[in-house]
């Protein structure tokens, strides 16, 4: 397995790039977005294809690299589906199993240093986002934090882990790279409390300076989607035209999700499975085939088939076309879900 730990001196943030080998698909946990060049030279260098970026939470004190990662790379932005962002092309629920080449991660919702806070539980390994760090918690007073939820996602949810998973968090201030859930448990001295009331009067006592970068990295990170202006002149479609156009003869219909996906929300009838990662292996191996064709990608929000527009105009493809706001949007208009 693949995997590496980069600092960011500024922000104190923990990446985490994991590959199950050379050649493979990749994914990346928390990116800054000064750092991303950074990402993508190691990438190139360890010939791996990024798939998958995640963010454990919205960050108060850097502008996460989820954008433009996805922008760079075609991968596919992830968070819990708590989250309010609109930067995520694939919302995932507590315990779900992400994927890619030779590796699964487990989502593990944990609220409590913010309301949409995950944790992502990897075989012997656990990414705790801010919600438990080396020696201490996520503070609890800002962004819909609790101290309540937080001491639950803790004692309730990662304390339960094995005694020698590792622990890797978001952040780290005092140079500490990795713990483990029994050091945690035993030498956190947030921990060492004997009620939740107890938990909850040291985190409502921190008093706390707020991050420096907090006025501006949390409404940027709200901010970083597909929007719907750009999803239309990357000839987008509105559900009602799109249902009507899908249903004409020499169309190709592309759902760009996963089977998880689309187990939990259903799919248009007729539909293709392609998908997203294996978008470009899909074009390579039916290109003689799509290329009288008209095609019509949809996703859960859009993002997906918007980029996919893109790359089939890298293959001349001039007929394709997707659906604006995706399943959320056509769900919305009341239009039918298989």
């Amino acid at each position: 397995m693949i995997f590496r730990q980069i600092f960011d001196s500024v922000s104190s943030t923990y990446t985490y790039l994991i590959a199950s080998g050379r050649g493979r698909e990749a994914l990346i946990i928390d990116p800054v977005l000064e750092k991303v060049d950074q990402y993508i030279n190691l990438l190139n260098q360890l010939d791996l294809k990024l798939v998958k970026v995640i963010d454990t939470h919205i960050h108060a004190d850097h502008i996460s690299g989820i954008a433009e990662l996805r922008d760079k790379t075609n991968c596919v932005t992830v968070m819990g589906n708590k989250t309010p962002a609109d930067v995520v092309a694939m919302r995932v629920s507590d315990e779900e199993i992400i994927k890619i080449d030779g590796i699964d991660l487990q989502a593990l919702y944990t609220p409590g240093h913010t309301s949409e806070s995950f944790s992502f539980l990897m075989g012997d390994r656990v990414f705790t986002g801010d919600t438990l760090l080396i020696r201490g918690t996520g503070r609890t007073d800002f962004q819909n934090g609790d101290p309540k939820d937080s001491y639950n996602s803790i004692f309730n949810k990662l304390l339960k882990l094995p005694d020698q998973t590792l622990v890797y968090p978001a952040h780290d201030y005092k140079g500490e790279m990795l713990s483990t859930i029994i050091e945690e448990r035993q030498f956190n001295p947030r921990l060492q409390v004997k009620s939740v009331e107890e938990y909850v009067d040291i985190m409502n006592n921190l008093n706390l300076p707020d991050p420096k970068m907090m006025d501006v990295a949390v409404p940027s990170n709200l901010k970083l989607g597909i929007d719907l202006n750009r999803q239309k002149v990357n000839n987008g479609i509105e559900p009602e035209e799109f249902n009507k156009i899908k249903k004409e003869e020499n169309t190709v219909l592309i759902d760009l999700r996963e089977q998880n996906e689309i187990d939990k929300e259903g799919k248009l009838d007729n539909s293709n499975i392609v998908p997203f990662p294996s978008m470009h292996d899909y074009i390579e191996k039916n290109k003689d085939s799509l290329k009288n064709k008209k095609i019509l990608f949809y996703c859960a929000h859009g993002h997906r088939s918007t980029l996919a527009v893109q790359i089939s105009k890298s293959y001349n493809f001039g007929n394709c076309f997707h659906l604006i706001g995706g399943l959320e949007k056509w769900k919305k208009k009341g239009l039918e879900i298989k």
